[in-house]
């Protein structure tokens, strides 16, 4: 990574370039032009490894000036650790699944996004996940059938381009998504549902296959089309329980 004279003279080595990259994704609307001003303003320029190894949450918040005022601190810990070097090897996600069936699936299924940073865990902020799991889910079944690594480096709204990602999905699992970006989710019809404890995506598209084999919960029965009359009869049975 080279920086024009006005921003750093010098040039960054290839491993402190990988790591303000890789944490500049981990922080929303953030880019590693942005980060590496903050640095800037925190270690001076060029950042060292030893430089970057002893900065605290704090020193990067009081460097931004304001800039990572609306940042969350997770996506912030997680950014920090990403400039220390830890993280920086992304576990992969399990094999694919072959899709569905429509004997398996009888009765229709839909596609469950899930905001991933590593493995099969459901631990992703909207705005910087690397990547969304897709499942096929269906009455007491799913299927892994897509894994969509996120590069939105170039996009001019992120959000929009994160959506446009699982514009096919009817359902996002997310640890966390600002008002913003639930709204263009939201617009494509796709339903956001958080998970603020994380977990493993696996059991949480699990619980919603089960959830479709039972009486399935207003907002979900219309997602699976099902009539109106079943989805009033639902509403009424849980008012009267």
């Amino acid at each position: 990574m080279r920086m024009n004279d006005a921003q750093n003279p010098h040039v960054l080595s290839e491993d402190i370039a990988l790591r303000i990259g890789l944490a500049a994704r981990a922080l929303p609307d953030t880019d590693p032009a942005r980060l590496l001003k903050v640095l800037a303003d925190a270690v001076g320029l060029p950042p060292t490894v030893a430089q970057l190894d002893g900065l605290t949450v704090k020193q990067l918040k009081a460097a931004a000036d304001g800039d990572l005022a609306e940042v969350d601190a997770d996506s912030l810990k997680a950014a920090l650790a990403l400039l220390k070097g830890q993280g920086a090897d992304i576990e992969p996600p399990p094999p694919l699944e072959a899709p569905l069936t429509e004997a398996e699936a009888p009765a229709g299924s839909i596609r469950v996004a899930c905001a991933s940073n590593g493995g099969e865990l459901l631990d992703g902020h909207f705005g910087s996940c690397r990547r969304f799991l897709v499942y096929q889910v269906a009455a007491g079944t799913n299927r892994l059938v897509d894994v969509r690594d996120i590069d939105d480096s170039a996009a001019d709204d992120k959000n929009a381009h994160r959506a446009a990602l699982i514009q096919d999905c009817q359902v996002l699992f997310v640890a966390s998504i600002g008002g913003p970006a639930a709204a263009k989710v939201v617009k494509r019809d796709i339903h956001p549902v958080k998970f603020p404890q994380g977990g493993n995506a696996r059991e949480q598209v699990t619980v919603l296959a089960g959830l479709l084999a039972d009486k399935a919960p207003p907002w979900l029965a219309k997602i699976m089309g099902q009539d109106t009359d079943d989805r009033v009869r639902f509403e009424r049975s849980a008012e009267e329980a």
